[in-house]
């Protein structure tokens, strides 16, 4: 359903230092992979922590909007395309809708 909060987990790949989204069973780059977390967030985030892939590990808020995951604030759209002053840096997301967001 359109418009329904979740809670997901992002942090940073400590190799490449890309923003990545948890999906259940590793990191992506892409925000739709990410997953809803409910009550077992903070487990996820102390094993994968643990695990030193990821740093900067935290839970944000988040919307499902036309079936893709949508973060709900500001920096963390930023943070899931990429830079907004150069748009050919930016992440191309498998969402072709990701790029119409109004930031």
């Amino acid at each position: 359903m359109s418009g329904d909060k979740i809670k997901v987990i992002t942090g940073s790949d400590l190799r490449s230092g890309d923003v990545v989204w948890w999906t259940g069973e590793g990191w992506s780059r892409h925000v739709d992979n990410a997953v809803a977390v409910e009550h077992d967030a903070e487990a996820i985030i102390a094993r994968e922590n643990a695990k030193q892939v990821v740093t900067d590990t935290h839970v944000i808020d988040a919307t499902i909007e036309a079936g893709a995951v949508r973060p709900a604030h500001i920096k963390d759209r930023i943070r899931a395309l990429g830079p907004t002053v150069r748009l050919d840096l930016s992440l191309k997301p498998a969402d072709p809708q990701a790029g119409t967001w109004v930031i």
